[in-house]
């Protein structure tokens, strides 16, 4: 008999630590809420967690076992688990951040004391951290490069479902915690369905149109031509194997532009294995620049703008669209992240650490090296970043990717009687122009072009040039 230790793999299907776990025998699905690792979580990924958490539950119930559930300290919990069951080896799905390798260093140590075997199955990504290096040995900081490597190499397919004869015959009448039980309040946005159901259904209905639509249309949030898958990667609800293959097959099903909008799609796969990549290699990047700079950045230190940023009360509609969103749905549009990103780091001149730390704590899909690796782009300080002296401009990339104003009209709606052209001209129009339009809607806090200047001249003191 074997522990299969769920923590990011909150499925049945495709699911490579459960597959290994069978291969010893009956297996016990262990899930353990760690203090230490919810020390680091939001209200809605807890609740989305949780609601993951009861799903797979009944789907081992539906087979004639169960999900363990505990609460405590892994290097205790899972050695006194395989005391009590009698098991000889516990599987679990590795980890690519700092944290969560060292946390299984220390449950290894553990069960090393205890006598009891332990294995680790690569089962978040379709090619092992470190794998994909440059002709010199190392990890890549430039995805393009990484991305025709990543491409090219065959992928596993999809691992075979477990049966129930491949289960222990256990129960647990331990209810779920509540969100209260575990310390957290209830999130302020409305937070999606989880499960695998769920993300089958989202996956389904991308691979069957949007998809070919992906490579036009994704920079524009109001088509919603996206996935929303993920928060089901994160918490893995679905196998990134299983997503892979439906990705492929749509593609393979089409020639064209609409092959290469399936393939754009594929390509956002990679990019999340390449910041994982970069993560394992470089974890220190959650808190350090990844890119070095001669002189620290003199990041300015602005509460209030900040809380204005958070608030989505900038007074660039844009901008505050996407902060707003991000209250209300624990999501954000990629191409509104960016520009969200460079307005805090780039306009507010904040420390992108700021961003991320609020981030992590509103978004559903909030994932370590995503995320770290998004913030550091925008900043100018990570692996393949915007260049210094690019600055986002919020007011043309408003009118660029929501050129009627509808996103920012559902989600401003300060905003929402007022025409499109003065939503895109709002921080030129005169002050008693505003008042009339949306009396309500703050004016620009700073003005962008003079933050650009003074964001090219910090970063240029920095590196050493003024």
């Amino acid at each position: 008999m074997r522990l299969h230790w769920h923590r990011r793999d909150l499925r049945v299907a495709d699911n490579a630590g459960l597959a290994a776990a069978a291969e010893g025998g009956p297996v016990v699905p262990v899930f353990v809420f760690d203090r230490g690792v919810l020390a680091h979580a939001g209200p809605p990924r807890v609740a989305f967690m949780l609601d993951a958490l009861d799903s797979l539950r009944e789907r081992y119930r539906e087979h004639g076992s169960d999900l363990l559930v505990r609460r405590g300290d892994p290097r205790e919990v899972l050695p006194d688990l395989a005391a009590e069951f009698g098991a000889d080896a516990v599987t679990w799905g590795k980890e690519v951040s700092g944290l969560g390798r060292e946390r299984d260093a220390a449950v290894r140590r553990a069960l090393d004391d205890a006598d009891v075997a332990r294995r680790s199955v690569q089962d978040a990504l379709l090619h092992d951290p470190g794998s994909i290096r440059t002709n010199q040995g190392e990890v890549y900081s430039v995805f393009t490069y990484f991305w025709k490597k990543w491409r090219d190499r065959p992928k596993e397919d999809p691992v075979a479902p477990l049966t129930s004869d491949d289960l222990a015959d256990v129960a647990d009448d331990e209810p779920l915690p509540s969100l209260g039980d575990l310390g957290f309040e209830e999130p302020e946005a409305t937070v999606p369905p989880a499960g695998t159901s769920a993300a089958r259904e989202l996956l389904a209905a991308f691979c069957a149109d949007d998809i070919y639509d992906y490579d036009d249309r994704r920079d524009y949030p109001a088509d919603e031509c996206t996935s929303r898958l993920s928060a089901h990667l994160k918490f893995g609800t679905i196998g990134i194997r299983e997503v892979y293959d439906a990705v492929a097959e749509a593609k393979s099903a089409v020639a064209g532009t609409d092959y290469d909008a399936a393939e754009e799609f594929e390509s956002q796969l990679a990019w999340r294995e390449f910041y994982s990549h970069v993560l394992w290699d470089r974890p220190n990047v959650v808190t350090e620049n990844f890119k070095d700079y001669e002189r620290p950045i003199e990041w300015n230190r602005d509460p209030d703008a900040l809380q204005a940023w958070k608030d989505g009360e900038t007074g660039y509609p844009i901008v505050d669209a996407g902060m707003r969103q991000l209250r209300a749905e624990a999501f954000v549009h990629n191409r509104v992240r960016m520009i969200a990103a460079s307005f805090l780091t780039k306009d507010l001149l904040v420390d992108w650490r700021e961003g991320y730390d609020w981030y992590r704590e509103k978004l559903v899909d909030h994932d370590t090296a995503n995320d770290v690796g998004g913030w550091q782009w925008a900043a100018s300080t990570g692996t393949d970043a915007q260049p210094y002296f690019r600055v986002f401009n919020p007011m043309t990339q408003g009118e660029r990717y929501d050129p009627s104003g509808e996103y920012i009209r559902e989600h401003v709606p300060e905003l929402r009687d007022i025409p499109a052209d003065a939503i895109h001209e709002w921080d030129e129009l005169d002050r008693g122009l505003r008042e009339m339009l949306a009396p309500d809607y703050p004016a620009p806090i700073v003005d962008h072009s003079e933050r650009r200047e003074r964001a090219i001249e910090m970063f240029e003191r920095a590196r050493g040039d003024g």
